[in-house]
């Protein structure tokens, strides 16, 4: 698989390493706008855990190319993107760089003769530039250190959030940036409040004048004494000292109410809660979960491999990738029997579509959908009933 072109196609590259017409624009979405840490919005605990949710249950969706003559790329899609990465993976990164920078790319893979598409590749934002040459916009990027390529912006897969002001990127993350100083700021005092407390503070008053080494002196004896290794718990001093107090230090930390508020705007934000974090949710958790969040995501991916695959003729003619969950395994097991049973009843599911909701391997003949013999067409009924009623009135006629 390959991203390049032709030989001609490499010189164009080469134009754009070059830097022509002044263009240059650099995709710093997830350069970290909140500095008084290392690290970006993935470096923190809570925010991590978030987007590793997202990713996580994303990463569970199940790619379908529909269509006649796609079983190749239903079976890549499906398993195996592109050579470094199996389907779980490929779909966990781009839902990653998604929620962290609200922008992430997608390079098509192609064949050795720049034909036809065999895979996919996702595209961190922070190492990829567009740039302009002869009136067409280019990404370049990096796929290891010092090893650039370039493919036309058109031809590459664009997932982004937050679009706002941008026509083609999601915003950044600043408007999370008072809450993440606050988690940081809270860090940092509960940590200060442990080495604090570790610490035995004394103010001691001498009951008489002495020279300032003298004083030093006499302060490493103290905290020799008393301080350092003193296992029994009991401070002796003598008479050179009129009076001693232990120094009480109160530290500052955000209580429960605040911190829970902090933690509430995290989820706000992106979209989760903390059973949904906790993977303590219930069906109808879930549900909300999946509708607000996984399926909007589902949908754009669904949308933007189509757009890289097909043509628009083809895509008039039923050729379009489908990114779906099975929402029904997430039920209780009572919900699942009642769902099971209600469902097969009426031949909307298999008996292996109903397998797979319990993790059960599928069975010879078990695609075959059965309904129960009282049901009926009502239009047959209606038709029945008419010529009941018309036989009924020609009877009486020649009576």
């Amino acid at each position: 698989m390959t991203i390049l072109k032709s030989r001609q196609e490499r010189q164009k590259i080469k134009k754009i390493e070059k830097g022509l017409n002044d263009y240059f624009e650099l995709i710093t979405a997830y350069s970290p706008a909140f500095k008084t840490y290392n690290g970006g919005i993935y470096e923190m605990e809570l925010t991590r855990a978030a987007i590793h949710t997202f990713a996580q249950h994303c990463s569970k969706l199940k790619p379908e190319v529909k269509g006649a003559g796609n079983t190749l790329m239903n079976r890549r899609l499906q398993f195996k993107p592109n050579p470094m990465m199996d389907t779980k993976k490929y779909i966990y990164r781009l839902a990653t760089m998604d929620m962290c920078n609200n922008n992430a790319f997608i390079a098509p893979l192609y064949d050795k003769y720049y034909q036809k598409i065999e895979g996919f590749y996702p595209l961190h934002p922070e190492k990829c530039q567009l740039k302009i040459v002869d009136g067409k916009l280019w990404l370049v990027f990096e796929l290891e250190p010092g090893n650039k390529t370039a493919i036309e912006f058109e031809k590459c897969g664009r997932i982004n959030q937050f679009q706002n002001r941008d026509e083609l990127f999601g915003a950044t993350n600043n408007a999370l940036s008072s809450t993440l100083e606050l988690m940081n700021a809270q860090n940092q005092a509960i940590n200060e409040a442990v080495r604090n407390s570790s610490a035995i503070k004394f103010l001691a008053k001498l009951g008489m004048s002495l020279q300032d080494d003298d004083i030093q002196d006499e302060q490493k004896r103290f905290t020799k004494l008393n301080l350092s290794g003193n296992k029994s718990g009991v401070m002796v001093i003598d008479a050179k000292y009129a009076d001693v107090k232990q120094l009480q230090s109160n530290q500052f930390t955000i209580d429960d109410k605040q911190m829970a508020l902090i933690r509430e705007n995290v989820f706000d934000y992106f979209g989760v809660s903390e059973n949904i974090i906790q993977n303590k949710y219930s069906s109808e958790e879930w549900n909300a979960y999946y509708e607000g969040k996984i399926e909007p995501f589902a949908l754009e991916m669904s949308l933007v491999h189509t757009d890289m695959l097909f043509t628009e003729r083809e895509i008039a003619f039923g050729n379009e990738v489908v990114f779906t969950a099975n929402r029904l395994q997430y039920l209780s097991p009572s919900e699942k029997l009642s769902t099971a049973t209600q469902l097969m009843d009426r031949g909307v599911i298999s008996l292996n579509d109903a397998r797979e909701m319990f993790n059960m391997p599928p069975v010879d003949g078990g695609d075959t959908r059965y309904i129960r013999k009282e049901y009926v067409d009502v239009y047959e009924t209606v038709n029945e009933e008419s010529e009941e009623t018309t036989n009924d009135s020609e009877q009486q006629d020649e009576e």
